[in-house]
């Protein structure tokens, strides 16, 4: 099983339009889209879509219509209740797939719920093959829960895997001696935070040919205990580095409608070929695969195994790997 964890879950409602939004002006909207979500909410999804088990562990009102709707897509949760409600997140998606968000801060955890949130993971971790530590962090959870979580974990039989930024992921990095996970997604603009690098220079250097960049400086996470580094970096594809080597995967062309959700897609299917027992490659194909695939997708919608086009990814080695585990 793996066990998805989103601390700061959300309705997202997805609002698209047929010209570039433009700013102060009354336009049309051509559809509106509602999802349950949240990075581990998404992850949870497309698992549940690939008939991989899943559960998604989250602070919720028993009444909260984010719990009816993950029933209405049969996704399986455990809820740890709170007063308030979740937050609604907006995204307003353009023709060409450009997406503007305004997510609002979320519903406030106390010390409480916030401590029976931190048994839940625990008593589900138990049972899992993984567990995902996936977005933002509500009000009144401190920056180092995260890695606070990873490090209660890992005495477990459980994987890690953490995505999230900002403040969050500085405060799992300064804990990577005691809390670094087997498995980190960071996209560029994380990347290069985490290595005081420039995300603009690590994207250049991959537009025009050359990861090496990239390779570096998930490297040094790798150096510092994270077991691998799942770099994503929109449509120039994805890098993976892990002690055993590197690879870079590229999607195949698709017409973008909404970003919303492709790095959790990417996430997913990394996990769903990992918990299959697939090598680094073929799990890199499947992240790279699941994140265009969701890309080419209106709103927050998450691919079904049937949507994707795997034979299209290609995954090349960049530094001498294992050769058991070229392809």
């Amino acid at each position: 099983m793996i066990v998805t964890v989103t601390p700061n879950p959300s309705l997202d409602r997805t609002v698209t339009l047929s010209s570039p939004l433009t700013r102060g002006a009354v336009q049309r909207v051509d559809s509106v889209t509602v999802e349950p979500g949240g990075k581990g909410i998404n992850v949870a999804r497309a698992l549940t879509l690939a008939h991989v088990d899943a559960l998604a562990v989250l602070p919720c009102a028993d009444d909260d219509p984010l719990l009816s709707a993950l029933s209405a897509r049969a996704v399986p949760f455990r809820g740890v209740p709170i007063a308030e409600p979740v937050r609604t997140n907006l995204a307003i998606t353009e023709s060409d797939g450009t997406t503007t968000k305004l997510n609002e801060r979320g519903a406030r955890l106390d010390a409480a719920a916030l401590d029976a949130l931190t048994r839940c993971v625990l008593a589900t971790a138990q049972h899992a093959a993984w567990v995902v530590l996936s977005g933002s962090l509500p009000p009144g959870v401190p920056d180092d829960w995260y890695a606070e979580l990873v490090a209660l974990l890992a005495p477990m039989t459980c994987r890690v895997a953490v995505d999230t930024s900002e403040a969050p992921l500085a405060a799992l990095a300064a804990a990577f001696d005691v809390a670094a996970p087997d498995l980190i997604k960071p996209n560029a603009e994380e990347l290069a935070g985490l290595v005081d690098g420039s995300a603009a220079e690590l994207e250049d250097a991959v537009a025009q040919g050359d990861p090496s960049p990239v390779v570096a400086a998930a490297g040094h996470l790798v150096d510092r205990g994270v077991g691998t580094v799942l770099a994503t970096l929109g449509a120039a594809g994805a890098v993976l580095v892990n002690s055993t080597g590197a690879w870079l995967a590229t999607p195949p062309p698709i017409a973008p409608r909404s970003t919303v959700g492709a790095g959790d897609a990417s996430l997913a299917g990394y996990l769903r070929a990992a918990v299959g027992g697939a090598e680094p490659p073929r799990c890199l194909r499947m992240a790279v695969g699941y994140g265009s695939a969701a890309a080419a997708l209106p709103g927050s919608a998450l691919p079904s195994p049937e949507q994707l086009d795997l034979d299209a990814v290609p995954v090349i080695p960049l530094i001498p790997t294992n050769p058991e585990v070229l392809q």
